[in-house]
């Protein structure tokens, strides 16, 4: 069973609510049809339900299974309002008008209430919207998890080297949101990613800081940065084995490892990739995809207190029901 069939199969067995925020997309209307069908999710689309509808008729979609709700005529609204200004009053967001016209019109930021008060178990967006403007809704109103501070990205990449890893598949992290964490980013990146492998894979992660040094091999401020991450991160999570800093050949390839960290628990036998800043992390998937021939299976957002997950613009919808899926897992755990 490949990675994305063992994350739909695990979404069946606990369903979660999903909300669709971006019901203007024919790819969601698509993708609602299809998640639904396949037992994956309990999906709500935002939007006027009479016009939804029609579209889905137009389009051949079936939204027969689909909750249908209009932001503006919810009889949560108010309930919603109330809650954005309490949160967002420090802010000189304190008039309960501009909230209401918020919630009712900007159909992410409902979405976001949503999950906040638990109406939905997580969202998934940005078929349509910037990712700027997903993350903001999610970190404005559903906010980070408890002792977290960093949002980041965490990538599912499946390698057709079976010994990698896990059977072959990598979590890489962050590749996408922070440019240049620092020290504490940087082991809350590790904390949170060692939490979506343990959920997505069922494994328990092995994690690996990565840098241009193994235990000491090379000195410079940014090998500083990696060692402090390392023990902030076990000191955040001590159940979690993770070590650093190490090179990426001295993380996966087991003689490597031999050699240069022979008493690391984590080195040889990584399947979770911590990169030092997004450069690294932009570059090594890339890399791995385009002359490794891996996959990237999935992109997930980490660190807020509920899930709230981004998509490419260019997605398809395939990539909008696997999304879903690993949102709805996410949510399970």
């Amino acid at each position: 069973m490949d990675l994305i069939a063992q994350i739909k199969q695990n979404a069946r067995r606990q369903p979660q609510t999903i909300v669709l925020p971006e019901s203007y997309d024919d790819r969601m209307l698509l993708a609602a049809d299809q998640i639904t069908s396949e037992g994956l999710a309990r999906i709500v689309l935002l939007g006027d339900p009479e016009a939804l509808r029609g579209r889905a008729a137009a389009i051949g979609a079936d939204l027969g299974g689909v909750t249908l709700l209009a932001p503006a005529a919810s009889p949560r609204l108010q309930d919603y309002v109330d809650e954005l200004v309490a949160l967002r009053k420090h802010k000189g967001l304190a008039a309960d008008a501009a909230c209401k016209h918020l919630l009712a019109f900007d159909q992410l930021y409902f979405a976001a209430m949503m999950v906040r008060k638990g109406d939905a178990d997580g969202a998934v967006a940005g078929a349509f919207n910037s990712t700027g403007d997903v993350l903001r809704a999610a970190l404005q109103v559903v906010g980070t998890a408890d002792g977290i501070r960093t949002v980041s990205s965490v990538m599912l990449m499946v390698t057709p080297n079976q010994t990698l890893g896990e059977n072959g598949t990598l979590l890489f992290a962050d590749c996408v949101v922070n440019p240049r964490p620092d020290a504490q980013a940087l082991a809350e990146i590790a904390v949170t990613t060692a939490r979506s492998c343990r959920s997505l894979l069922g494994v328990e992660a092995r994690v690996a800081l990565l840098s241009f040094s193994t235990m000491g091999s090379a000195s410079h401020e940014e090998v500083d940065r990696v060692r402090q991450a390392l023990d902030i991160a076990r000191r955040l999570a001590p159940d979690v084995l993770i070590d650093g800093e190490m090179q990426l050949d001295a993380a996966i390839v087991p003689h490597v490892a031999g050699q240069k960290a022979p008493d690391s628990p984590v080195a040889g036998r990584a399947n979770t990739l911590i990169f030092p800043d997004l450069n690294a992390g932009n570059i090594g998937y890339k890399l791995t995809e385009r002359i490794a021939g891996a996959k990237v299976a999935g992109l997930m957002v980490q660190g807020l207190a509920k899930p709230v997950n981004d998509m490419s613009r260019g997605c398809s919808v395939e990539d909008i029901v696997s999304t879903v899926a690993m949102t709805a897992v996410q949510a399970q755990g």
